[in-house]
């Protein structure tokens, strides 16, 4: 099990590298533009899946690492 949960980490790490940056999203609260805060654009084919891949493998990750923590 400590080795499915090592998997899970490296893809998880490598998938969080190849999401396009929201920082320069985020600094658009101080300057005003806002539009792409509030959801005006879409994620639409790899990063809405990288994102959708990224949410599964953070859960797979806490439940795994409850479990062995039992």
């Amino acid at each position: 099990m400590e080795k499915v949960l090592l998997i899970i980490s490296v893809i998880l790490i490598v998938v969080v590298l190849l999401q396009s940056s929201k920082a320069s999203d985020a600094s658009q609260i101080i300057t005003g533009g806002n539009a792409m805060l509030l959801g005006k654009t879409k994620e639409r084919g790899f990063e809405k899946f990288l994102t959708r891949l990224t949410y599964a493998l953070g859960f797979a990750f806490i439940v795994i690492s409850f479990i062995l923590s039992i």
